[in-house]
């Protein structure tokens, strides 16, 4: 047997933090290997399907997202909109606002009904809102809908992050969670290609292009809902909700397709834990968790998610508005510098991920935070002085986020896997939340209006304070960051489940 209920009648022999249990599973201990179990396998067809099921939403992001910043110009000479730069700031802005709220609502229902339904439910609101944006006929319906369109990708960041920490064993972690978050840029060159043909007026009219982007993006979507059928509720959440045997059957079943047979638990030594059942977890206990028990990683967590959002979003949703405006780069040509940006973004996490899981987080997140700070303030120099063209501005952004890329997604990994089981998702979600509310939003509205003052040197100003943010977050890792690597999630933070 992997797992074995006990009646506990006296509530003093759980662990003090430990929350009062739920009347339906009051008193309900189960004792279980499952999480050893996990982390004992390895690599196999299961985890591969896990990754490109998962995978595939952030292409068809990155799909979604890059056509929103290539349509940029497309949104300005719409005759339907005719944007200002303010205004297509404004609604990137208001996208990543969606994406904040969608975020912590989500997240919340994430812990209480599980991973799995999650995946539907955002995916749902994603899909529909993409496809109600091409339908825009104003300022206000396109910044509504793509305050809608964030509201499912935040819910979606948190239940795949989630799931990624929950199923994939120890020493593949990290690498896994910064290759499926890097895939986003697969689908960002295929946004770029799209683009091409999409804003080109000789196939296409200026009204026509930019709503076909969109509407395509949601079609392809839904492929994604038939991938999703392949990826099983968390089994760890699952034994803390009060379901050991169906987290029981799921284990086996993962074993049986990495290793052909279910492992014995008899013949292995597998450390075992003892968890009370519980339907959920309180806020008041989420927040004493995260800012008492836990304050010095959520300091961490929070240095890293407003840095990287900050940095990221800034830059990303307002690229083509820097090659149009600093550049004279066509609204139909973005997409060619897309390409080779998309292109070190992806590399990044997928050539640097195996060090986060060997040389450790500690020493790999303060090297990519920091070397992305150094290099985005010397290139921003460069572009103030007037000595970089449209061509070596876009090689500058490859070198600069393929370090930044593997650093951005860092931040998820890190309070993914850093804090309880029972608050992982919510954790997630409120880091992003106030990472993205802090350094997300307010970038792309930002550097919209300092891009409008044809000023370099302002946009210069905009580059150093995104460079000293990486910087000072480079500078937290160093000195509190947590050796997580190769260890198991219930090593790295003990469930508020767990009975002594």
């Amino acid at each position: 047997m992997d797992f074995q209920l006990i009646q506990l009648h006296s509530a003093s022999k759980a662990g003090a933090s430990v929350a009062k249990p739920a009347p339906a599973n009051r008193d309900r201990v189960v004792e279980t290997d499952i999480a050893s179990r996990l982390d004992s396998l390895r690599w196999s067809g299961f985890h591969t399907r896990v990754v490109f099921a998962l995978g595939i939403t952030w292409i068809l992001d990155g799909l979604e997202v890059t056509l929103a910043g290539a349509l940029s110009g497309a949104l300005k000479a719409s005759p339907s909109l005719q944007f200002t730069n303010f205004e297509v700031g404004f609604s990137n802005s208001a996208y990543l606002a969606g994406a904040v709220l969608g975020a912590l609502g989500f997240g919340w229902l994430t812990d209480r009904i599980g991973r799995k339904k999650l995946f539907f439910i955002t995916l749902a609101l994603y899909l529909t809102a993409t496809a109600a944006t091409a339908l825009s006929w104003g300022l206000t319906s396109y910044a509504l809908f793509r305050f809608l369109t964030g509201a499912g990708i935040g819910g979606e960041y948190t239940a795949i992050n989630s799931t990624i920490q929950e199923l994939v064993p120890a020493r593949y972690r990290g690498w896994t969670d910064l290759v499926i978050n890097g895939s986003f840029w697969i689908g960002a060159a295929m946004g770029a290609v799209s683009a091409i043909v999409l804003l080109d007026p000789h196939l296409i009219g200026p009204d026509l292009g930019w709503r076909l982007a969109y509407l395509t993006g949601a079609c392809l979507g839904l492929l994604v809902f038939a991938m999703r059928m392949w990826i099983p509720e968390s089994p760890r959440w699952l034994i803390i909700h009060g379901h050991p045997k169906r987290a029981a059957e799921i284990v086996s079943d993962i074993e049986r397709s990495a290793t052909g047979e279910v492992q014995d638990s008899r013949q292995h030594n597998w450390p075992k834990i003892k968890l009370r059942m519980r339907d959920h977890t309180p806020l008041r206990e989420v927040a004493h968790t995260l800012f008492s028990v836990y304050r010095q990683r959520s300091l961490v967590g929070l240095a890293l998610m407003i840095a990287q959002a900050f940095f990221y979003n800034a830059i990303f949703f307002t690229f083509a508005l820097v090659l149009s405006e600093f550049y004279g780069i066509a609204p139909d040509q973005i997409g060619w510098y897309i390409l080779p940006f998309a292109a070190g973004n992806f590399l990044g996490p997928l050539l640097l991920g195996r060090l986060f899981d060997t040389l450790g987080r500690r020493v790999m997140i303060t090297f990519t935070y920091g070397v992305s700070g150094v290099l985005l303030a010397l290139s921003g120099y460069l572009f103030a002085q007037g000595l970089l063209s449209a061509q070596s501005q876009t090689i500058a952004w490859m070198v600069i986020f393929f370090f930044a890329s593997p650093a951005a997604s860092a931040a998820y990994l890190t309070v993914s896997e850093t804090f309880p089981l029972e608050v992982r998702a919510l954790a997630i979600a409120l880091f992003y939340a106030v990472g993205t509310g802090i350094g997300g939003v307010a970038g792309p509205a930002l550097f919209g209006a300092l891009i409008d003052t044809g000023s370099r040197g302002s946009v210069f100003a905009g580059y150093l304070f995104g460079a000293a943010l990486m910087l000072a977050a480079a500078a937290i890792a160093w000195r509190y960051c947590i050796a997580a690597e190769r260890k198991s999630l219930e090593s790295v933070a003990r469930p508020l489940a767990f009975v002594e």
